[in-house]
């Protein structure tokens, strides 16, 4: 009985120790693992939040670039952290299309607690101003007579991007060539720089890009127009009926950590994106602020593993296509 007794009592000091040490959190520095360079969406949103954040924990807050892989390096890094509420990852739609396009030694529901979901914004497909493209129509009528000869970039194989667009060529019946990249930042510079002709983006870099005229925009993957490009017609709109792809920023850690920690950070990203400065700096971004919580972000991320795995599935889309 003493065995027993004694053996319950340690059974019982995490339960015990996890608020306590929540109480104290942070300790130390914060860590957000960013999975792409800099000048890409998901930079871009981690510096917007980052003063403020570490204004309110009371801790310096430090972005770490860990790009590769299409962002799975820096997930893969965050997944064998300890789960002590000090590295975080702000990952983006690659989270869950990852989970069936590659081959991950995890499992994205397993390997990861979901903190807060910061936002939401449409792709947009771009030309260089260089090119003959005004409209979608016209894009898909010269890949039409020339296959595989017109070029588009995204931010890496599996993106949602990539998925996205392979979808569109095979409802339009046109064939384009994927180049990806390692991020948004390096194919914003070869789009801008007309190196690759068309260009197919969340938004968030690209916006005033295409109010400047330096990008050419042909349409957008939300199911309405988006409000910061009213003018831009939507995919579904010009032939793709129910078309619609969203790329978003999600905070999570690896798997473990205490809720009472989550919840902590999850209050703090929600003060954050609720300030006015701050909802200003993202509306200029043009991306629309959630803020949702631990168990919404969770439901969530297992639809999208679930949506985006069955096309990736039934178009045969590969990690090396």
């Amino acid at each position: 009985m003493y065995r027993r007794a004694a053996l319950g009592s340690i059974l019982a000091v995490p339960t015990l120790a996890a608020p306590v040490y929540a109480q104290s959190w942070p300790d130390r520095p914060v860590r957000i693992i960013v999975p792409y360079p800099p000048g890409g969406s998901n930079d871009t949103v981690a510096r917007i939040v980052q003063p403020r954040l570490q204004e309110i924990l009371g801790k310096p807050v430090i972005i770490d670039n860990r790009a590769g892989a299409s962002g799975s390096v820096g997930s893969s890094e965050t997944a064998r952290s300890a789960p002590d509420g000090h590295t975080w990852l702000l990952a983006n739609d690659t989270l869950a299309s990852n989970d069936t396009l590659m081959n991950l030694p995890y499992r994205v529901m397993e390997a990861f607690t979901f903190c807060s979901l910061l936002g939401t914004c449409p792709y947009a497909m771009t030309a260089h101003p260089g090119t003959p493209f005004r409209s979608l129509a016209q894009m898909i009528e010269a890949a039409k007579a020339a296959p595989d000869t017109l070029s588009y970039a995204t931010t890496g194989v599996g993106s949602l991007a990539h998925i996205a667009t392979v979808l569109l060529q095979q409802r339009g019946d046109f064939k384009i060539s994927h180049v990806p990249y390692r991020g948004g930042g390096p194919a914003l510079q070869d789009a801008l720089a007309g190196h690759v002709p068309l260009f197919m983006s969340n938004i968030v870099i690209i916006l005033q890009h295409i109010r400047e005229g330096r990008l050419m925009p042909l349409g957008v993957s939300s199911a309405q127009p988006s409000s910061f490009l009213p003018n831009v017609p939507t995919f579904a709109s010009q032939g793709f009926p129910g078309f619609e792809a969203l790329t978003y920023w999600v905070m999570v850690g690896p798997a473990g950590i205490p809720e009472a920690i989550t919840n902590r950070f999850q209050a703090a990203l929600k003060q954050v994106l609720s300030e006015a400065q701050v909802q200003t700096r993202m509306a200029e971004q043009g991306a629309d602020i959630v803020a949702s919580s631990p168990a919404e972000t969770t439901a969530f991320i297992r639809n999208e593993i679930t949506k985006w795995g069955d096309v990736i599935r039934a178009n045969n889309i590969r990690a090396e296509s």
